[in-house]
């Protein structure tokens, strides 16, 4: 599978970003499944979920620290690429 991720290193802070489709957040059981699901491929740092509206507004699941910064900052600034994960 090949997911849209940013592994960002901000304030001392490292963590991944995933872009993910709405379902994945319907709920906060759903959405720490697909956290978690995500986690052991980014070396356990933690993960937050984004998904985004038809106008490209992100969405952020996750630690609340995290989520605030994101936030306060474009989605275009993470270093968005590629993974490959099974």
């Amino acid at each position: 599978m090949v997911i849209d991720a940013a592994l960002v290193k901000e304030q001392g802070v490292s963590f991944t970003v995933v872009c993910v489709r709405s379902g994945a957040t319907k709920n906060s059981v759903e959405a720490g499944k697909t956290q978690a699901a995500f986690s052991p491929h980014f070396d356990g740092v933690p993960v937050v979920l984004m998904k985004q509206d038809s106008r490209r507004r992100p969405t952020y699941f996750g630690r609340p620290d995290i989520v605030n910064f994101l936030t306060r900052i474009s989605v275009d600034r993470l270093p968005w690429r590629e993974w490959h994960v099974n």
